[in-house]
């Protein structure tokens, strides 16, 4: 099948997963073909990778749009398309004319209204901070506004222009100052209007993106967006304009980020560039259309404009789920938050981050256990790590055990909050420990003192392997946590851990490691302590974490899964066009007319066997009797058809056969074979001997015995016994 895939623009950032995420799907799933749609694409020299038409770009420029690993883009990809950036992405489309600006603000003020009152914490009815739901009435008007917007903007080339007038912050201003808005909106001033607008510009850019065609979007078969929010809104239009169905893989809530960050699409980085509003940009107050230089530093919203966001952002998520045929969160975390933010628990399907086991293998097959005595951290630097904690808990830790060491593996600094952070615990250890904290890797590790700050990437540092390699503990001391990667590729290692209970680190870990709780150091040092003193215990727990990890966390379960899925979505809602030849001329006979006969499954649910309760009967068939045997597998039927499945007869020379299906139903519930007179035999021929061809995809019919007695062929199906 031919699949979109809809990133951000990054596949080491895609919903927060793991590097290198999108080019391991990719090329895992090589029976497919993958048009890749990039939300905001930076090269090197900071233009983007692209330029916008769809033209694939070269695998061996420095210049991608999408950070492939080394040898380039994967066969199976067939086209690249980025957004465009910067001037280009606030220019373009035709000026609207007057029918057109009517248009306009009555879908816009449609989809403002539906943003003001909604999406609030209500934090007074709810000290848990529940998010309250907009209400359908709410929902409808939002995608209202929202698919009226999307419209206008095919049929004039885009709303850049249009998202930044005068007239769209007025009618921002005008519906928040309505009644009924929220009570932080009440304060707003014009500078909040202003920076409003300029954020829903930004948001609202993938309507303008030409992606929006028959030899676009328009001919995918499924869309496969890699986060939420605007990374899945142009899976949204496919949806609601080619009925395209739409796959939403979420390792990162992009609500909860904007909580926690603060930010516009923030999810607490400081800087920012002028994006189309991703899942990974973040933006400051700016005006409509203002633009800042890449690395500058923004300032923080105000409270109206980020619980307007919040409300946009909660609109959108619940129209995104409403809309997909499948939801994939990463772990149960992200799970109760798409259900708060109202997906439908039925279309959930729990699909973990993957992790490369190979990479691991050496050190986890191992027989050294690493130093006994050496703690292990691995990550970025930032407060969410808590690395002061980690360090008051290492000073108790040396205290009782003087042969203790902490090693520090950090990732280069993101940005000047992460640098700004690491030189405070540099300075803390310094206070803390005698002998400092060492920065010299000259210095062999016994005399480098208790606490040492190494590099970790591919910048002169070590692994992640090389790391968790050089001790027999790997601990973890955040009190803000998504996915914990580090912790898997620790387990991956064989190395027992220590961490505290944040994010999804206890349904990773199970129980093969030490869970304590965030921001208490004593906790977290009585837990190393531990495992310190207690080598074969560590060892124990490493052994059983390495086989969690290969069992749940590895890469190619994650491209089974989703490969799974992919045939799931098409088998529940396939794509119907009218097919069409080379010039364009229409082919009536291209579609079986077995594609049409109606069939009713019946009820969905798997008996035990992993069978259906009810099978299909042919309508119009005499008889009309139910077929009786069982599917192969609980899953939906998928691959090419290899049997039959329907009970037909006439009278007392009827048939009723029982057995078990393998293969796909022809055109979405219909089973086909290329007999010539399937559809008009209700019976063997009348002297019983043997079906006129063959059935699809497999050998002829060998007729029953004179006497009628049993079938014989081998069809991919079971065939017990044909009674008479």
């Amino acid at each position: 099948m031919r699949i979109g895939l809809l990133t951000d623009g990054g596949c080491e950032d895609a919903s927060g997963g793991s590097a290198g995420w999108c080019d391991r799907l990719v090329r895992g799933l090589a029976q497919h073909e993958f048009d890749v749609y990039a939300g905001h694409a930076v090269c090197a020299g900071g233009a983007s990778g692209a330029d916008g038409a769809g033209r694939s770009p070269d695998p061996g420029a420095r210049c991608s749009p999408l950070p492939w690993s080394p040898s380039g883009l994967p066969p199976q990809v067939r086209t690249v398309r980025t957004a465009p950036a910067g001037p280009a992405a606030r220019d373009g489309g035709a000026a609207l004319g007057r029918r057109g600006r009517r248009r306009f603000l009555e879908h816009f003020t449609d989809l403002v209204t539906a943003v003001r009152g909604a999406g609030a914490v209500n934090s007074a009815a709810d000290p848990a901070g529940s998010v309250r739901p907009a209400g359908a009435a709410g929902a409808a008007r939002f995608a209202e506004g929202l698919y009226g917007l999307a419209a206008l903007a095919a049929e004039h080339g885009g709303l850049a222009a249009a998202l930044r007038s005068e007239p769209a912050v007025r009618t921002v201003e005008s519906v928040c100052r309505t009644p009924g808005a929220q009570r932080s909106v009440h304060t707003a001033a014009v500078t909040d209007y202003l920076a409003f607008a300029g954020e829903l510009e930004r948001a609202l850019r993938p309507l303008s993106f030409d992606w929006y065609g028959d030899d676009a979007l328009g001919s995918v078969d499924l869309c496969h967006a890699v986060s939420g929010g605007t990374t899945a809104l142009p899976g949204l239009l496919a949806k609601r304009f080619f009925g395209v169905p739409l796959l939403v893989t979420e390792y990162g809530v992009d609500l909860r980020a904007h909580y926690l960050a603060g930010h516009c699409g923030g999810q607490g980085a400081s800087t920012a560039a002028d994006t189309c509003g991703g899942h990974g940009a973040s933006a400051g107050p700016l005006a409509p259309g203002a633009s800042v230089p890449p690395g500058a530093s923004l300032p923080r919203l105000s409270a109206p404009v980020r619980a307007l966001l919040a409300a946009f952002r909660r609109a959108l998520a619940a129209e995104v789920y409403s809309q997909a045929a499948l939801i994939t969160p990463g772990d149960a975390r992200i799970r109760r938050w798409q259900q708060k933010c109202g997906a439908d628990p039925a279309k959930l399907r729990t699909v973990h981050p993957g992790v490369d086991a190979e990479r691991y293998a050496a050190v986890g097959e191992a027989a050294d256990p690493g130093d006994p005595y050496t703690l292990v951290w691995v990550g970025r630097t930032g407060p969410g790590k808590d690395l002061v904690g980690l360090l008051q808990a290492f000073a108790e830790v040396h205290r009782r055990e003087p042969r203790a060491r902490l090693r520090l593996f950090a990732r280069p600094a993101a940005g000047e909050e992460e640098a700004c952070y690491l030189a405070h615990c540099r300075s803390l250890a310094a206070h803390l420990f005698a002998a400092g904290a060492s920065d010299d890797l000259d210095v062999h590790p016994a005399a480098a003192g208790p606490v040492s700050f190494e590099p970790l990437g591919s910048d002169g540092g070590r692994t992640t392997a090389e790391a968790c390699a050089s001790g027999a503990v790997t601990v973890s001391a955040s009190s803000v946590e998504g996915f914990p990667h580090t912790l898997v590729e620790a387990m991956l290692c064989g190395r027992a851990t220590v961490s505290t209970d944040a994010g999804a680190v206890v349904e990773v870990i199970g129980g093969t490691g030490l869970v304590v709780p965030p921001r208490s150091p004593r906790a977290l040092a009585d837990a190393c302590l531990a495992l310190l003193g207690d080598p074969a215990r560590a060892a124990r727990l490493g052994a059983a974490a390495r086989s969690r990890a290969l069992e749940l966390f590895t890469a190619d379960r994650n491209t089974a899964a989703f490969r799974a899925l992919y045939l799931e979505v098409i088998s529940r809602s396939p794509v119907h066009r009218d097919a069409v030849g080379a010039y364009g001329e229409p082919l009536p006979f291209a579609r079986p007319a077995e594609a049409l006969v109606p069939v009713g499954w019946g009820s969905s649910a798997p008996q035990a066997g992993g069978g259906l309760p009810a099978g299909p009967s042919m309508a119009g068939a005499a008889g009309g009797r139910p077929w009786a045997g069982t599917v192969v597998g609980a899953g939906p039927l998928s691959g090419s058809g290899s049997g039959f499945g329907f009970g037909f007869g006439s009278g007392a020379g009827a048939e009723g056969f029982e057995g078990a299906l393998s293969g796909a139903a022809v055109g979405g519930g219909v089973w086909s074979t290329s007999a010539p007179t399937w559809s008009s035999v209700p019976g063997p021929a009348p002297d019983r001997s043997a079906w006129p061809g063959p059935a699809v995809g497999a050998s002829a019919w060998h007729g029953p015995a004179p006497d009628g007695s049993a079938w014989h062929g081998p069809l991919g199906v079971v065939v017990k016994e044909a009674r008479t």
